[in-house]
């Protein structure tokens, strides 16, 4: 398969975002944000999706997280969508699930070209650190739409808010490194029975 690389940059009145990916990387994150928390869920998709990212973003934190980490989401998804270029030859489903002591997360994606996100997570508390958890189905929106996948999150169980969380981004990175693998039966086929995705 041909390098795939992409860099997407996303300038708006609330936020400016520059998100490097290469999805055949060696799990490396570049990333300032300004919203730490989200840093640290960002190294767990790097890490453990094998996935290089470099991302820069500059927001209206004075007023709050919303709009940095909504707009990081759909940057992201541009990018991954860019790189993963026709699909060609990847396994396109991904599944994963996660264990951080007492919490326990699964997610499914399908790189299927139809934006869907099912999303059960009930956070234990509202906050952590000081991002609003609320913010996570933002995040993951904003993904969904724009890399034009499929993507369910289910958190099992857990009672710390902060290994709920962070069982969702590790197995949101191992789903995603299943998913844009090369197959080598699929031999450079179309994964859909379409022709297309």
């Amino acid at each position: 398969m041909s390098a795939r690389i992409a860099t997407v940059s996303r300038d708006t009145n609330e936020t400016q975002i520059k998100v490097s990916v290469n999805l055949d990387g060696e799990g490396r994150l570049s990333c300032q944000t300004g919203v730490p928390f989200l840093d640290h869920m960002l190294d767990q998709v790097a890490r453990h999706g094998m996935i290089d990212l470099d991302i820069n973003a500059t927001g209206d934190l004075h007023i709050d997280d919303h709009h940095t980490v909504e707009d990081l989401g759909i940057t992201l998804g541009q990018a991954f969508f860019k790189a993963i270029g026709d699909k060609r030859g990847i396994y396109r489903y991904g599944h994963a699930y996660v264990p951080l002591d007492e919490a326990l997360s699964r997610v499914v994606i399908d790189f299927s070209g139809r934006p869907g996100l099912f999303m059960n997570v009930e956070f234990t508390r509202d906050t952590i650190g000081s991002l609003d958890t609320q913010l996570f189905w933002e995040f993951f929106q904003g993904f969904v739409n724009h890399a034009r996948v499929t993507l369910h999150i289910d958190n099992i169980k857990g009672f710390n808010a902060h290994h709920q969380a962070e069982t969702i981004f590790k197995a949101f990175g191992r789903a995603l490194r299943m998913a844009v693998a090369e197959d080598p039966r699929m031999a450079g086929q179309m994964p859909s029975t379409k022709g297309s995705l």
